[in-house]
């Protein structure tokens, strides 16, 4: 039996309607997935006692999808099962997004479960590689995605972004822990993100949500878009969570900041409700390319 460890936004619904047999819902208080009931509601400090629950429901496979924001550890509320692992858990939250999830993955198969990645319990998720809209691939824009893969490479080793914005020939923006979004939204607001917004704890990027796209394709001069979203996953990054995802309301971010496209890795980047985003591109003029990285 599956197990979601569900976050907010659209993927744990994606994920959980893709499976022949209803998953188990789990989620962080404070963090409910969208569309979904939850069947099981827990805090980091009682970790050790959800997987025991688990475990007695005879899941055998978990999967981590959505986003929350990354939780502190309240001493107070530690229970009996989760208080052995609280040095683990410490260290966890003091590491990057893919530092922090390899622990807590590693607990999860201590305890016995496989871990299972969205796009493995949902592979439709992933789409085939090529030009996934109407509008053509422009020149220099193959050339260009190689800026991204030396800007990916950067972050990676800090563990931190999985996207950057490419204009004539310079990346000038990269993601932080705020994400994609708020990085978008700082080329719209005239100049790089300063959010201050809390550290997010991503399992299996869901800061993009479905719907309201079309609401942001009017009154906007594509003509005069140009530059493009580059998103992949960081390199050497444990892919069976925080893999990177998009969907209409990426499109929408992508138009309201001026781009003119898109590029994503192939196998390496989630697109939530695959003809919505191809119809939100198609209606801004965008490009979409799912592009293959090249071999080292």
């Amino acid at each position: 039996m599956l197990a979601l460890i569900a976050g907010t936004g659209a993927l744990p619904t994606a994920v959980a309607t893709a499976q022949d047999t209803p998953p188990v819902i789990c989620a962080l208080r404070g963090f409910p997935p969208d569309s979904l009931e939850v069947e099981i509601t827990f805090r980091l400090e009682t970790f050790g006692s959800l997987l025991a629950m688990l475990q007695a429901r005879e899941v055998t496979e978990i999967c981590m999808c959505g986003r929350i924001d990354r939780p502190s550890i309240d001493p107070t509320a530690l229970d009996a099962l989760t208080l052995p692992l609280v040095p683990r858990l410490q260290a966890a939250l003091g590491q990057g997004d893919d530092g922090a999830l390899r622990v807590i993955i590693a607990l999860m198969e201590e305890a016995g479960f496989c871990v299972r990645a969205a796009h493995e319990t949902a592979p439709g998720l992933l789409p085939a590689a090529g030009v996934f809209s109407a509008t053509a691939l422009p020149d220099g824009v193959a050339e260009e995605a190689q800026l991204g893969d030396a800007a990916l490479a950067k972050m990676g080793a800090a563990d931190l972004g999985q996207a950057c914005v490419i204009r004539s020939g310079q990346v000038i923006a990269r993601e932080t822990d705020t994400g994609t979004d708020a990085m978008l939204a700082g080329l719209t607001n005239g100049g790089p993100d300063t959010s201050s917004d809390p550290i997010s704890w991503a399992m299996d990027t869901a800061g993009d949500l479905l719907g309201g796209a079309a609401d942001w394709l009017s009154g906007i001069d594509t003509q005069k878009a140009s530059g493009f979203l580059y998103k992949a996953p960081k390199p050497g990054q444990d892919r069976r969570a925080d893999l990177p995802v998009i969907g209409p309301d990426t499109v929408a971010s992508v138009v309201r900041a001026g781009l003119a496209g898109i590029v994503i890795e192939a196998g390496g980047v989630m697109v939530l409700d695959q003809p919505q985003t191809r119809a939100a591109a198609d209606r801004a003029g965008l490009f979409l390319w799912v592009r293959e990285r090249p071999a080292p």
